[in-house]
């Protein structure tokens, strides 16, 4: 017979799979009859936290909710007796349960709820690879329309040091990436067509980015090597861009809760955040957003 464990090694892929399908009762059928066999593992709770976001896409908000509380009970009992970044799954699992529990109730008009509930989970998970994740989703509902965070960096690459404050009178794109996003790359000429199409209106782009501890293969690096990978990385990658200001450092991220990358944030003349917008975007939709701006 085979162990369950190894017949459903690729629990969570192939629930993706059936939610990237559309196929929500299968992924739920593939994930019950893991539950069956191998009981509330961490990967469990992982492909649980999936189906949970796929609920939410699908605008299904009870059954997102629903899904969600049940992600965060099950995860809550396994850390019992496992750290939670000490385990791969783990972190997957609770952050999506935050996640969705908030948008699915701003969603259905609890905004304030939503908010309140991301600052209580803040305080909880604050201080865990979790707290980027929840500041995003705080960001998300709250940061439009206020003062944008600014700048901290100790260690700069490409153009000269800048600060939000002496940017008063232009348009500030920030373009926040990683040495090993694959959906940043894209992101590279679209930013580049922009800066020839805005700068001469006073576009200012600035990529802020941090270390992660290893380089190319997932090798694990010393700070003094990543930066300099970082800096291959950006010299080969980054044509149009090279005189970009690049703060490098982890602050920025915690501040605009960048969990997800690339994350773009645009902030008009005035220092007001005008665009939160975590993932890629299309150069038509960039575009649009950066020329409302431009023209205030």
């Amino acid at each position: 017979m085979i162990p369950a464990l190894l017949f459903f090694a690729s629990l969570v892929n192939d629930v993706r799979g059936f939610i990237a399908r559309h196929d929500l009762p299968a992924a739920e059928r593939q994930l019950r009859a893991y539950q069956a066999q191998a009981g509330a593992t961490p990967e469990f709770a992982a492909a649980l936290s999936w189906l949970a976001r796929g609920a939410l896409d699908a605008k299904e908000y009870d059954r997102a909710q629903t899904l969600a509380a049940e992600t965060r009970k099950v995860t809550l009992e396994l850390l019992r007796t496992h750290g939670l970044d000490n385990d791969p799954w783990l972190p997957t699992a609770l952050g999506a349960s935050i996640e969705v529990q908030a948008q699915a109730l701003a969603a259905r008009g609890g905004r304030s709820e939503a908010i309140a509930f991301l600052r209580e989970q803040a305080g909880l998970f604050g201080a865990t690879s979790l707290g980027e994740r929840i500041h995003k989703n705080i960001n998300l509902l709250t940061l439009e329309g206020k003062p944008a965070p600014e700048l901290e960096a100790s260690q700069w690459l490409g153009g000269q040091r800048a600060s939000l404050a002496g940017l008063r009178g232009h348009t500030v794109l920030l373009f926040f990436w990683a040495h090993w996003c694959g959906d940043c790359k894209p992101e590279l000429p679209i930013l580049a067509n922009l800066q020839r199409m805005y700068g001469p209106q006073g576009l200012v782009i600035i990529g802020p980015t941090r270390l992660y501890g290893f380089i190319a293969g997932g090798l694990e690096a010393a700070p003094a090597v990543e930066t300099q990978y970082v800096e291959a990385v950006r010299r080969q990658w980054y044509t149009g861009l090279e005189r970009m200001p690049v703060p490098l450092g982890a602050a920025n991220f915690e501040a605009y809760g960048a969990s997800t990358i690339p994350t773009l944030v645009l902030i008009d003349a005035s220092g007001i955040v005008r665009l939160y917008h975590p993932g890629a975007i299309t150069e038509a939709e960039l575009s649009t957003r950066i020329l409302a701006v431009v023209r205030r």
